[in-house]
């Protein structure tokens, strides 16, 4: 008997929402080849278009594993940079700003910056969604993205499902939410955020069984829900998309595949 109620703990534990795929790196799923093709293929785009800064999106869980209407599990800028390379060359490219889940403490994130094949290591599609921001918002986050600012806006307390009305948690997509609207609105004030978002923002409802949830929490750390009061809403790669095309802030919503 008490076998098989770990049996279904366990079965629980695997359907429950850890599906954030919000981690540095990660086991690759392709071949570095393959990663460096669509390295190439990002970077090219981007290039040609002009874009100082762009919002991306990359999937890192099995696409099974996602809940209805999530793309991608990992959403960060891109910059367009001056990189140093290992012999020491100083070249044009992009960085990736990110807010990371850590490894060893799910609960809590970190601020990384890495670059195109170390933010595409660990994918499990060949695919990545840009949103374009106008010329304008890319100036803004420009002058914003990287500074102490920036950086004060990062809630290091993490969960997966963080709620974008308030400022209890955070996940990479809220924290590329509330850095858009920092840009936006010209303010790092999170109370000025919050509100902003509340009544502009429409953020995406993730549909989970309250008991598979409450196992969640309980077993897996970042895995919370006492942000949220009734249903729980979360920020999306689309929601943002959705939230900048409806108030003429995007410049292009592209998709890139290998």
């Amino acid at each position: 008997m008490q076998e098989r109620i770990y049996i279904v703990i366990i079965t629980l534990l695997l359907t429950s929402p850890v599906w954030a795929g919000s981690q540095q790196a990660g086991e690759a799923q392709f071949t570095l080849e393959n990663i460096a093709t669509l390295t190439k293929k990002v970077e090219t785009t981007m290039a040609e278009k002009g874009a100082r800064v762009f919002i991306i999106g990359r999937n890192g869980r099995p696409v099974d594993e996602l809940p209805t209407g999530v793309k991608y599990t990992h959403v960060a800028f891109g910059v367009y940079s001056k990189i140093q390379t290992v012999d020491g060359r100083i070249i044009p490219g992009y960085a990736f700003y990110n807010l990371y889940q850590e490894e060893k403490n799910g609960a809590k994130s970190k601020l990384v910056t890495d670059y195109a094949v170390d933010f595409l290591t660990g994918i499990y599609e060949s695919r990545v969604g840009i949103i374009i921001p106008t010329p304008a918002l890319q100036m803004r986050l420009l002058n914003l993205v990287g500074t102490a600012e920036y950086e004060s806006l990062h809630n290091p307390d993490y969960s997966v499902m963080s709620n974008p009305y308030n400022a209890k948690y955070q996940n990479c997509t809220e924290y590329v939410l509330d850095v858009v609207n920092a840009a936006i609105y010209k303010t790092v004030d999170r109370q000025e955020l919050k509100l902003s978002a509340q009544d502009y923002f429409k953020a995406h409802d993730i549909h989970v069984s309250p008991f598979t949830t409450l196992l969640g929490s309980m077993f897996v750390a970042g895995v919370q829900k006492d942000d949220h009061v009734g249903q729980i809403k979360t920020a999306t790669y689309t929601t943002i998309a959705n939230y900048l095309v409806s108030f003429n802030l995007v410049q292009e919503v592209i998709e890139l595949k290998l």
